[in-house]
C-alpha cells in the first residue's frame, strides 16, 4: 500500500474531530449513498412494472401470426397441420379479425370483433380465461365482451346486442350493411384497456358468414414454446410453407411502439435520477476543495520533505475516491435491500397511514413488483464511480498547485 494511500485514509480519520468539514464529508457520503440508493430501487421497481406489463400484453395477444397475403387465408386447416409439425409450436388457432359497429339499448361503440374457435382459441390467449361474468363457451348466437366495453354500453348478461358491419349484402329493401344479433354470454377482464374496450369474441363460422369469407380465415395464431426465438420460429414456419404467398408477424413487431415505449420510458427516469448521484459528485468537489484548504500546511510540510505535487495530487484524489466508492458500496447495499423488500415496506406503510398508492379499483397493476437486473447495478455503480473520479481530479489538481513559499509565509 503506497504512503499516498496511506497519508489520504489519516486524513479521512482526521477530518472526523474537524466538525464542519466532518459534516460536510458525511453529507456528500450520504448523498452517494441516496443517489444509488434511489437509482437502483426506482430502475428495479420499473423492471417490475415493465415485466407484469409484458406478462399481460403477451398472454393476450398471440406470440405470434401467420396470414396470406390479402389477410384471406383459404384452406387454413391445411396450413394449420403444417404449422402444428414444428417442434417449436406448442398451439394454433384460427381466427377472423374485422371492425364493426356493436349497438345496444343505451348506444353503440365502433369494436374489433375476433372469430374464433373457443377450444384453439384457449390454448393461445389467456383472454377466455379472464371471465369476469358469464362464461365463455360461445353457441351460434353468443357475444362475448370486455368490461370496460360493457360499462361503456351499460350491457350485461343476457343482453341483446347488435353487430353492424361493413359488409353490404342485397334485399327486397336494397342495399344495406350486414347485421346479426348476439346475446351477451360473458364480459371478460383482461387488465388491459385495449381489449377490454375494444374487442368482442363470436364464433369462427358466423364471423365468416357476416365478413362474407366463406371458409377462410383472417390467419393463424401461434403459441411457441421460447417467446424470445418467436419471430425465428415464425420465418421457418412461413418458410415450410410458400414464402411468396405466406407472411409471419411476431410479438414484437405487433407492439414493437409498446416495447420502445417502455424502454425510452425506464432510460429517461434513469437519466433524471442520475442528477441526484450527479449532485452528490458537485458536493464532493466543493467538500475537498475544503479539505484542500484545511491541510494547506500539511501540504508544504509534505512538499518541503521532498513530496512531488504529483503525489500531493495522490493524497487528495485517493482521499475524495475512498469517500465516493465507500458511498457507492453502501448505496447499493441498500438498493438492492430496499429492492427486494418494496413489496412488503410498501404494504407495511399503506397499513400504517390507511391509504392505497394504487387502488384496486382504479389501477390494473395495485402493487409494487420489482426485479433486480445486474446489469442496471452495474450500469449505475460504474456511471458513479466515473462521476466521482471525476469529482475528485479538480480538487487533487488544486493541492498538486499549492504554492509552499505563499504557505510557509504566512504561517
Amino acid at each position: 500500500m503506497s504512503i499516498e494511500f496511506n497519508i489520504s485514509n489519516q486524513y479521512l480519520r482526521s477530518n472526523r474531530k474537524k466538525g464542519f468539514v466532518s459534516f460536510i464529508s458525511g453529507v456528500s457520503m450520504i448523498g452517494l449513498i441516496l443517489g444509488v440508493m434511489t437509482l437502483i430501487t426506482v430502475l428495479s421497481v420499473m423492471n417490475g412494472f415493465h415485466q407484469e406489463l409484458r406478462e399481460r400484453v403477451l398472454s393476450a395477444i398471440s406470440h405470434s401470426y401467420i396470414s396470406e397475403y390479402g389477410n384471406h387465408l383459404s384452406d387454413w386447416q391445411t396450413v394449420q397441420t403444417t404449422i402444428n409439425q414444428h417442434t417449436q409450436v406448442i398451439s394454433s388457432s384460427p381466427y377472423i379479425e374485422k371492425y364493426a359497429l356493436l349497438n345496444t339499448a343505451s348506444g353503440a361503440q365502433g369494436i374489433s370483433v375476433r372469430g374464433i374457435i373457443p377450444k384453439l382459441e384457449k390454448q393461445t390467449s389467456i383472454l377466455l380465461d379472464k371471465i369476469k361474468f358469464g362464461d365463455s363457451q360461445l353457441s351460434k348466437s353468443d357475444i362475448l365482451i370486455g368490461s370496460g366495453l360493457a360499462a361503456q354500453l351499460n350491457a350485461t348478461i343476457g343482453d341483446k346486442v347488435t353487430l353492424l358491419t361493413p359488409e353490404l349484402s342485397s334485399s327486397i329493401i336494397g342495399i344495406q350493411p350486414r347485421f346479426k344479433r348476439f346475446t351477451v354470454s360473458g364480459i371478460f377482464d383482461a387488465g388491459i384497456n385495449e381489449y377490454d374496450n375494444n374487442l368482442a369474441f363470436i364464433q369462427l363460422n358466423q364471423a365468416q358468414k357476416l365478413y362474407s369469407m366463406k371458409a377462410s380465415v383472417s390467419g393463424i395464431r401461434l403459441k411457441v414454446d421460447d417467446l424470445f426465438q418467436a419471430k425465428k420460429i415464425t420465418q421457418e414456419v412461413v418458410d415450410t410453407l410458400d414464402v411468396d404467398r405466406f407472411y409471419g408477424v411476431d410479438w414484437t413487431q405487433q407492439k414493437a411502439n409498446f416495447i420502445k415505449a417502455l424502454n425510452l420510458e425506464k432510460q429517461m427516469i434513469g437519466i433524471i435520477l442520475s442528477l441526484i448521484i450527479a449532485v452528490a459528485a458537485f458536493n464532493i468537489v466543493s467538500m475537498m476543495v475544503m479539505v484542500v484548504t484545511d491541510k494547506t500546511a500539511d501540504i508544504a510540510i509534505l512538499r518541503t520533505l521532498g513530496m512531488t505535487p504529483k503525489r500531493i495530487v495522490k493524497i487528495f484524489f485517493y482521499q475524495g475516491l475512498t469517500i465516493g466508492v465507500v458511498g457507492i458500496i453502501i448505496g447499493i447495499i441498500f438498493g438492492v435491500l430496499l429492492s427486494l423488500n418494496i413489496e412488503s415496506i410498501v404494504s407495511g406503510i399503506e397499513s400504517i397511514i390507511g391509504f392505497e398508492f394504487f387502488p384496486k379499483d382504479v389501477f390494473y397493476i395495485n402493487r409494487f413488483p420489482s426485479q433486480i437486473h445486474l446489469d442496471d447495478v452495474i450500469n449505475v455503480a460504474v456511471g458513479a464511480f466515473i462521476l466521482v473520479i471525476l469529482a475528485s481530479i479538480y480538487p487533487a489538481k488544486r493541492a498538486g498547485k499549492v504554492s509552499i513559499a505563499k504557505v510557509l509565509n504566512h504561517e
